[in-house]
């Protein structure tokens, strides 16, 4: 399993990049997961249904499948942020590549995501895990550097830039933080 984090910070297009990188791993015939990071509730369960009624009966974990998906909700009895490596941990193992969103603080090599037009700041001078930076305003960058400058509206040569680097992305869960 390969994994690699896009980080920056909101509006910054990550999620887009995410969704068009899919696609793109996915015409190489790759398998692909997704861990994303909320930053506020959510809910996938909707009132009424066996599922929503089973977890507000108390039920510490719902799992609902059928012969298109599987889902897994879990209720957290204390407040709990689950660490991206735990998240990880809970993927099917004969996934090709692991796209993470968000976690921008974690350990992990990470691909910045980064547009002048936000008007927010950079990470990659200050963050040592980022690996490339994905722009669609390489001229704008506020520092130089030596890292890969990636066309952020080119999911095509994303992935190329990926499978090329792939080795330096394996997920060690021996060794994860």
């Amino acid at each position: 399993m390969k994994v690699v984090g896009f980080g920056g910070y909101s509006d910054s297009g990550k999620t887009t990049l995410v969704e068009r990188l899919i696609p793109a791993l996915r015409l190489k015939g790759l398998r692909v997961s997704v861990v994303k990071h909320a930053h506020h509730r959510f809910d996938i369960d909707h009132e009424g249904k066996d599922t929503y009624r089973h977890r507000e009966a108390g039920a510490f974990e719902v799992v609902v499948a059928s012969d298109q998906r599987l889902a897994l909700m879990r209720e957290f009895e204390v407040a709990s942020r689950p660490t991206v490596h735990q998240l990880l941990a809970e993927l099917d193992e004969g996934v090709d590549w692991v796209l993470v969103e968000g976690f921008k603080d974690s350990e992990l090599l990470k691909i910045e995501v980064w547009r002048a037009a936000t008007g927010k700041p950079a990470r990659y001078f200050e963050d040592d895990f980022i690996t490339a930076i994905a722009t669609d305003s390489p001229d704008l960058l506020p520092e130089p550097t030596q890292l890969p400058v990636l066309d952020l509206n080119d999911p095509a040569a994303v992935v190329d830039w990926l499978i090329s680097q792939g080795p330096r992305f394996d997920y060690d869960f021996e060794n994860a933080a």
